[in-house]
């Protein structure tokens, strides 16, 4: 039909996407893209919306992963270290460490030459965690 070829090239799409609303004597009667424009214009002839993918079940799985679900053994690809790099564990680590020194020296329970040693232990990876660096600060008080 070439009233379908006009009217996917005035509207930039495939003539799968034409649907033709107006009667079979009007159609045929519009020859010219002026003739097909003026269908166009009218409603008569529409392009159906282009249809992706739904994001639906996507957005629902990111919520419960955004909750802590399904995440579990069956779901990971990769090791631990290229799900969380070296770095940013490296720092979460430094960071929870060097905040709950911050907090002991705050609460007056340790002076600042202590303070700046364990400061500087924990720069140099000394501690392995939180609860290794207050252990170590209870048998250093003993």
């Amino acid at each position: 039909m070439i009233q379908k070829r006009l009217a996917a090239d005035i509207l930039k799409c495939s003539t799968k996407r034409i649907r033709v609303k107006a009667t079979s004597e009007e159609v045929k009667n519009a020859i010219r893209k002026a003739d097909v424009r003026n269908l166009i214009s009218q409603g008569k002839i529409v392009a159906k919306p282009v249809v992706g993918s739904s994001r639906v079940r996507a957005r629902k799985a990111a919520l419960q992963r955004k909750k802590g679900r399904q995440r579990g053994h069956g779901t990971r690809r990769g090791t631990a270290k290229a799900r969380i790099g070296k770095k940013l564990s490296w720092m979460n680590s430094v960071r929870l460490q060097r905040t709950a020194l911050q907090e002991l020296r705050i609460a007056k329970k340790l002076t600042s030459q202590v303070y700046r040693s364990l400061y500087l232990k924990i720069r140099g990876g000394f501690f392995r965690s939180k609860r290794h660096l207050i252990t170590y600060i209870e048998e250093m008080q003993k």
